[in-house]
């Protein structure tokens, strides 16, 4: 039986990516018209690493980054948030492992700021997260949402070379 990769190894396995593709007629009822880049997993992570103590991202700030990188009209949002999520397992592997900095995966939001429940711990463990960085948390329904999280966005300045 074969051994199943660690998270990390997921995360360093770019499998032929980034890849930019010219969206077909059939795509454009689902994503437009233009180019998608479909990023490798390490470019999700590096933005997502670069995210200072007390500041926020969403999925949807990620994709544009990765865009305008790329210097396409739009980013593939399935492998965008595969890879988001890959990165929160292996820097909670990277934290079992000694590593006392790993990407702050809770500061990455879903969109309209709320926390993403599939990420290591669930919505609970980042809520906690988010809270010691100053941010105020908010249940809206069965969801937890970062309050007025637009105040605290980073500026993301992708450097993919």
């Amino acid at each position: 039986m074969a051994r199943r990769k660690t998270w990390r190894e997921k995360l360093a396995d770019d499998k032929d990516l980034p890849k930019v593709i010219t969206l077909a007629e059939k795509d454009v009822k689902k994503w437009g018209t233009g180019t998608m880049v479909v990023p490798a997993p390490r470019e999700v992570d590096a933005l997502m690493k670069s995210v200072p103590f007390g500041s926020l991202i969403t999925i949807q700030e990620l994709r544009q980054a990765l865009a305008t990188a790329h210097q396409t009209t739009q980013c593939c949002p399935l492998t965008t948030g595969i890879f988001a999520w890959i990165a929160a397992h292996a820097a909670e592997e990277s934290l079992a492992a000694g590593d006392t900095e790993p990407t702050p995966y809770w500061r990455t939001l879903k969109a309209g700021g709320e926390i993403n429940p599939k990420y290591p711990g669930g919505a609970e463990a980042a809520k906690a997260r988010l809270e010691a960085e100053g941010h105020r948390v908010v249940a809206r329904g069965k969801r937890l949402v970062v309050e007025n999280h637009e105040q605290h966005l980073a500026t993301l300045e992708p450097n993919l070379k």
